[in-house]
Formats: C-alpha cells, structure tokens, sequence
C-alpha cells in the first residue's frame, strides 16, 4: 500500500530541505526524498567545502605576505590532503546537523531515488525495496549537475569537474581551467595561491561575464597580476588526454593553438537533474534541462511544482532556499506568501579579490534606457583596507536618475561577499542615494566605502 503525505518532496538540497521544514511547521505531513547526502551539492560538494578549501589559500597568501607583517618562518610545509580532509569534515558536520533538523521537525526521510508514476505519485527505489507514496503536492528539488560538452567531457582523473576538482590527491603543476564563470575563477583563485600555474579559458570577451563590465576587468587585472593565464575569447576545440596530462586545442582570434596541463578542471555551466524522474510521461515542460515554472513556482502539470537549480537560473543556493519558503506558503495559502524577485538576489564569488552584487549592472540598466547615476570608490582610498593590505578594489552604485532609487550595487574588494547583504536590504527597500547618504556607517571599515560610492553619485565626495 502507498504510504500517503500532503507533501513529497525529491531532493534534499539547500531547496528541498527548506522546503521540507517550513511545510512541516506549517502543518504538512512531509515526505523527503534524498538519493545520496542530505544537503545536496551545495552543502556536500559545493558552497561549503568549497569556502573551506578558500580559507586554506588564504593562509597560503597571508604565508606568503607575512614579511610585511614582521614574521618570518623556515621550513613551512603544506600538506593538501589535509586541507581536503577539513573541507570534507565540514560537509559531513552540516550534513549531520540538516538531519537532525528534518527528524526535529517530523520530516520522513527516504535515502533512494524518486521517479514520479503518475500525477502526485512517487516510487521511491531504497537499498533494498520499493516504496509507493501518494502527495497532494509535489516539489522537485533535485539541483543541477556541472555541464559537459560532446568535446569536453570529465574522465574523473586528468579532465575533472568540479567535485575531483575538491579532491586532488596532490597539486597539479600546470593546471587548465575552461570557464572563467564564478566556479572557474574561484578553483583559479584558490589552486594559483597554493601554487599551481593556472590558465584559465573563457569563450566570451572578460571573466566573470555576469557581472558588471568594470568589476570583471579589475577582477582580471588582480588574476594576472597574480601570475594567472587568462585567454578570452577563446574556445577549446578538443582535449586529448594521456595518463599523465592533457593536452587542449585552443582557438581564438590569433588562430588555433595547443596547451599542455597536468589536469584540466570544466567549469562551463551546470545542466538540470531532470532525468529518470518521470517528467516525460506526465509531459513536464522542460527547456534546455531545466524545468519551467511561474511566479510561484509551479509547472505546467497541477500540483507539482520546481525549485532551485533543477527550475534555472540564477543557480545558488539562497535563491533555491527562499524559492522554497515562497513554494511552500503559497501552497499553504499564507497571505504573507510573495514571489522571488530575481533581480534582489545577490551573488557572490569567494576568489581574491572577492566579488559580490545585486541589482542591475551599468550595461544592462543602460540597455533598458534607464537613466543612471553611478558613483565609484576605489580601496585605494580606504584607510581600512590599506592597513590590512588589501587596496585593490572597487565599490560600485548604481541609481534611477529621475528617483535616486538604489537599482544595483557591484563590489571587488576584502570580504565584499559579506558587505553586499547591507544593499541587498537598501535595493529591496527601495532606499534612494539621499538616504543612502545620510546613512552612517562605522570607521574604519571596508564597508564605509559603500558610503564614499554613494556620496560620489551625487557629486558629494569626501574622499575621493
């Protein structure tokens, strides 16, 4: 007999657990289904041991700097698989924690995978049986996966994803990283400070092509400058690989040319899990792996709906949280319940220079014929950010010339990843440079250049 719930949900990310929660406090009977790790690719393989693996090339810089700071050292070592064991006892913690929080919130667990039979129909395949369950409502929470090309594909061992990319077993020499989105300059960042010489390949015209024009070009000036390879506008063609290296095909503008790497890390976008889940049979649109959905995050099929990676872009992980809260109160029928407002979702890259923005960029606002007033503060100005050494940097505000209401914000700078929430709630309130301007804000900070930014779009600058 098929166990009944008012709620299943597949997949157990930083979406379907949410999910999962907030429809349990909410009153739900709650069925989540999870086929490896609780916590998804986010937790297990992505934004945490990822940042974990980050703080290590941290400590690798401030090694590397710390003669302007009056120490020396002999004889430092450094052992990468300690590093990967920390970042890997990390994940395992938090995932620990989400169990403990779906079983405090009554939330009935299945470790298998789902595939719908029907509308509201699962049958969920465990380790040693079948099981039939019966919603009112469906939610598919099932993420992404890194994108593969019939040219470029992972072989686990020389040509890597981002998952080996987490877990060398030792330093790659030369390393080749095709895709220069945040994933990619982030392993470029983090495998440059501990010592690999790094090319990183991007097939448009600047790295980090999402973000606002200026902000990539200083993000590109501090790579090179740490003696990072950066080719744009380039594609690799092909990529041959023996049991010890790889060796690429690149064209660019200049012609063809080849390139020898040790290992080669594809960071070239990520595709939706939507396979062996039964979203043919019940004619699920999909488009380009990704499942579409309305405002509220329903599919064309009644009562089932899509969140986070699995329903496209942007892919993080906060947009697959609050999509699930949303998700859920709007089955709930919670009068508070309101859509995701895609523009307010900010995103950050944990490199060095750290990146982080929300809202429109100047291109794109000037692209929509908005008139725009943009104010700029350079860190070089920061007395904050000289006395901890980090004054390369640049923040960026933009805003409505006819309002002077906040509509994007772009940083590269010290912990900016950090500093971006506080005009996150600027841009969702709607607060205009005035206000903005007659905000105070501490001294010293890093963040006190917000400030500077704002000051400089109104002609008001102290110290610029």
């Amino acid at each position: 007999m098929p166990e009944n719930f008012d709620l299943a949900v597949i997949g157990g990310g930083p979406g379907g657990y949410v999910a999962a929660i907030r429809a349990s406090q909410l009153g739900f009977k709650v069925a989540l289904v999870e086929k490896e790790h609780l916590g998804g690719v986010c937790l297990n393989w992505g934004c945490i041991p990822t940042k974990a693996l980050l703080k290590g090339a941290e400590v690798a810089h401030t090694l590397d700097t710390m003669e302007s700071w009056g120490f020396t050292a002999d004889n430092l070592s450094f052992d990468i698989k300690k590093l990967v064991g920390y970042s890997r006892a990390a994940a395992s913690k938090l995932s620990g924690g989400i169990e403990y929080l779906l079983r405090k919130n009554r939330v009935t667990v299945f470790i298998g995978s789902a595939t719908l039979t029907g509308k509201c129909k699962l049958q969920v395949t465990t380790e040693n049986k079948l099981i039939a369950i019966n919603a009112m409502h469906v939610i598919l929470a099932t993420g992404a996966k890194p994108r593969e090309l019939p040219n470029l594909t992972s072989n686990r061992e020389i040509i890597w994803t981002a998952r080996e990319a987490m877990t060398p077993g030792a330093l790659p020499e030369r390393l080749l990283i095709v895709g220069a989105g945040a994933i990619g300059c982030e392993f470029a960042s983090f495998y440059s400070d501990l010592g690999s010489q790094v090319t990183l390949v991007e097939s448009l015209d600047r790295i980090l092509p999402t973000e606002d024009k200026e902000i990539s070009q200083l993000a590109e000036r501090a790579f090179s400058k740490r003696g990072i390879d950066i080719l744009t506008d380039s594609l690799i063609s092909n990529i041959a690989a023996t049991n010890d290296r790889a060796e690429a095909e690149i064209k660019s503008d200049g012609g063809k040319s080849k390139l020898v790497a040790d290992r080669v890390i594809l960071a070239i976008g990520v595709s939706g899990n939507t396979e062996n889940l039964g979203l043919e049979s019940l004619n699920v649109e999909v488009e380009n792996s990704f499942v579409k959905t309305d405002q509220w995050c329903r599919t064309n099929v009644v009562g089932l709906y899509a969140i986070g990676d699995v329903a496209g872009a942007p892919w993080l992980a906060h947009k697959a949280s609050h999509e699930a809260v949303v998700c859920v109160e709007h089955i709930a029928g919670e009068a508070t319940a309101e859509p995701i407002n895609k523009v307010q979702v900010p995103g950050c890259t944990y490199c060095r220079p750290q990146v982080a923005s929300v809202g429109l960029s100047e291109q794109s606002a000037k692209k929509q014929g908005i008139n725009v007033r943009v104010g700029r503060f350079d860190l070089q100005a920061s007395g904050k950010a000289i006395a901890i050494n980090e004054p390369n940097g640049l923040v960026k505000t933009i805003f409505e010339a006819e309002t002077g209401k906040l509509i994007g914000a772009h940083m590269i700078g010290p912990e900016v990843t950090e500093q971006i929430q506080g005009l996150v709630v600027a841009l969702g309130a709607e607060m205009s440079h005035e206000q903005l301007a007659k905000t105070i804000f501490p001294h010293p900070t890093v963040s006190e250049s917000i400030h500077e930014s704002v000051l400089d779009s109104i002609n008001k600058a102290i110290h610029k």
